[in-house]
């Protein structure tokens, strides 16, 4: 076995006991007496959610493995302070693409518009395809079908947010600007990080 391979399982080994550690000292701050907001509570609780982080992170990189841990997000438990009963909620979807193969991309939108220029020499030409196929299929599809359009999926988030009723157009000027994390109901990411749909982070707790 090289050096570097031996180093870089001693890493993993090494991560692994920082969580083993962080553990201890969660278990001894929240068993010690102490208020519920007690801030050693807190900075065991943190200590131990990045030790868990890192240690899923390199066991990833090396044995390309996960371990069966949800971690929550930055927030943290207990920040929805948003209404118990809600009147409306927003869904807030991001998904990302690497434009893989811009002739097949190209191609597809020719299919469905028959202005472009075939063959995509055009200046622009990715662009103008991005906005045909955008334009003529329907997000999830696209998702679901992404290869086909030479595209390649990348991580991606979706956000339920409790919020007010509006009125119809009141917010598409700015339609991303009101996302207050307080009002996070629960959130689910898709990630290579973790190679897998991470189930839904409940941040109300």
């Amino acid at each position: 076995m090289s050096d570097a391979a031996q180093l870089t399982i001693s890493e993993v080994r090494a991560a692994a006991e920082a969580v083993k550690a962080a553990i201890d000292r969660h278990l001894a701050a929240v068993s010690a007496p102490a208020e519920a907001d007690d801030t050693d509570v807190v900075t065991a609780y943190e200590e131990l959610a990045a030790a868990a982080i890192a240690y899923d992170q390199i066991l990833y990189e090396v044995y390309d493995e996960v371990t069966p841990f949800e971690v929550p997000g930055d927030e943290g438990p207990g920040t929805y302070t948003g209404p118990e009963q809600p009147e409306a909620i927003s869904v807030l979807i991001r998904r990302d693409y690497l434009i893989a193969d811009p002739k097949r991309l190209r191609g597809q939108a020719e299919r469905v518009e028959s202005s472009l220029t075939p063959g995509g020499g055009a200046e622009g030409g990715v662009t103008a395809a991005i906005g045909v196929i955008f334009g003529e299929y329907e997000p999830d599809e696209i998702a679901a079908r992404c290869e086909e359009f030479g595209l390649e999926e990348g991580d991606s988030t979706l956000w339920v947010a409790a919020t007010e009723p509006t009125d119809p157009g009141e917010w598409l000027p700015e339609p991303f600007d009101g996302a207050d994390p307080q009002l996070l109901i629960c959130r689910f990411d898709v990630s290579e990080v973790y190679d897998d749909d991470l189930d839904g982070h409940d941040t109300d707790g």
